[in-house]
């Protein structure tokens, strides 16, 4: 028998269900049972994101942001540059890093990187990272 799994987006996880209007962060790691690696996508509503709050980084994991559709507008460092449709971005760990879509059209990412056991202990805020 063939070892593999399917999950439909209402099996995953969404990070941003607390926070209505502001779309959909859906991890898939869990609900497949990745051991290596994990895969989250978002969509983003126009003028959402991180532009005006927060910024993270991570301390050990790499991540691989590939846009879908739409452009999106990246924070990393002091680096502020957009992407559009079939871009792939790479972040180091240790980067503070945010997105946000300055269009008037819905934004899909997905974002890539290796598994962690507990990814919130993974990940360090960073308050007031890209004011308005």
């Amino acid at each position: 028998m063939a070892d593999y799994t399917s999950i439909e987006r209402e099996g995953a996880f969404d990070f941003m269900a607390e926070y209505p209007g502001f779309g959909e962060m859906r991890s898939y790691t869990e609900a497949l049972g990745t051991e290596q690696m994990a895969f989250t996508w978002r969509q983003m509503p126009a003028g959402t994101g991180g532009r005006g709050s927060y910024g993270h980084k991570h301390k050990t994991q790499e991540e691989v942001y590939f846009i879908v559709s739409g452009t999106v507008t990246f924070k990393i460092g002091d680096d502020v540059f957009e992407a559009g449709p079939q871009t792939a971005v790479r972040v180091a760990p240790g980067e503070v890093r945010s997105v946000h879509n300055d269009t008037e059209v819905e934004v899909e990412l997905v974002i890539c990187s290796p598994r962690v056991d507990d990814v919130r202990a993974e990940a360090v805020m960073e308050e007031g990272f890209w004011p308005e």
